[in-house]
């Protein structure tokens, strides 16, 4: 048994396991590959642009928010980054130790904390990221003219779907209980 499934197989095999199963095999199709793209594409980067850097995906991400916004509450960042504030932790200090991200309390609540680039951090996503989008192009590259866009512009509507009714879609399938906590790696001892 191979470890490794094409797309064409693994979309094969789905199609025997769900056999009469109702099913939007059209919904089922597009947020899959939304993943499976997704997956490979960083996947990708990180072993192209990311590593001779030095970063992992999640610390460019959050390089890469940092540099964008310039200042940035730590609460934001992870937010902006899509990871946890307890991810994040760990990549700010790593960033730190390599001296490329300064964090200060902010000014007006000292639980809070900010986030900016240092001139390291800042030369580095300078010299970094016209070889980061050197491969966004590649990736891009079997699309015809205006499909990249056309992409963007679809995967941007289905963000902003969620963006604005997402929580209300929660609501409606949970009611009043609250939406339980991601399983952690460890368990609680009894």
């Amino acid at each position: 048994m191979p470890a490794h499934y094409s797309l064409s197989e693994t979309e094969e095999a789905v199609k025997r396991r769900l056999g009469d199963i109702a099913v939007r095999h059209d919904a089922l199709a597009a947020v899959s590959n939304i993943h499976r793209a997704a997956s490979a594409v960083r996947q990708h980067l990180e072993n192209s642009a990311l590593r001779p850097a030095g970063l992992t995906w999640s610390a460019f991400v959050v390089l890469w928010v940092v540099w964008i916004w310039e200042e940035i509450e730590t609460r934001h960042a992870a937010s902006e980054a899509g990871i946890s504030k307890g991810t994040l932790t760990g990549i700010i200090k790593t960033l730190e130790s390599r001296d490329l991200v300064e964090r200060r309390q902010h000014p007006d609540d000292g639980r809070r904390a900010l986030l900016k680039l240092t001139p390291e951090g800042l030369s580095l996503m300078e010299r970094l990221f016209p070889a980061f989008n050197g491969e966004e192009a590649f990736v891009v590259e079997e699309l015809a003219p205006g499909e990249a866009l056309q992409l963007a512009d679809t995967l941007r509507r289905i963000v902003t779907h969620l963006e604005e009714k997402g929580e209300e879609r929660r609501g409606d399938l949970l009611g009043d209980e609250p939406v339980p906590p991601r399983p952690g790696g460890r368990r609680r001892s009894s």
